[in-house]
């Protein structure tokens, strides 16, 4: 899986698939959000391409505003898709929407995952 950090998508022809994942800070910066690369979609999944795309969008959406049932739904759907390249992305994921679903987070919560160096 090929990541690459904020602006560093426009600079990514329109012949690739792009996906957002998390946005991350390090303390005392802006937050940056992340986008895979992903380079080769199998063949067999271009008739549903957009709609996994689509899915995946949900997926981000939803998950920042906390719709935790949405979110299982939607990464049961996608494990396997992208040719498997975002599966870590999902399983890490998952691992999140399960625990807020058992320990919800606190009202100020934000999305943003923050990361030292």
């Amino acid at each position: 899986m090929n990541i690459i950090f904020g602006d560093s998508i426009k600079y990514i022809p329109d012949s690739f698939t792009c996906l957002e994942l998390d946005t991350f800070r390090v303390p005392g910066s802006e937050a940056m959000p992340s986008w895979c690369v992903v380079e080769k979609v199998p063949l067999n999944e271009y008739p549903l391409l957009e709609a996994h795309k689509n899915i995946h969008a949900d997926l981000m959406r939803y998950y920042r505003a906390q719709e935790w049932n949405y979110c299982e739904q939607a990464i049961e759907g996608l494990l396997g898709k992208w040719g498997g390249e975002l599966d870590s992305f999902y399983t890490d994921l998952l691992q999140r929407v399960v625990h807020f679903k058992q320990h919800a987070p606190d009202k100020d919560w934000d999305p943003v995952r923050v990361k030292e160096l």
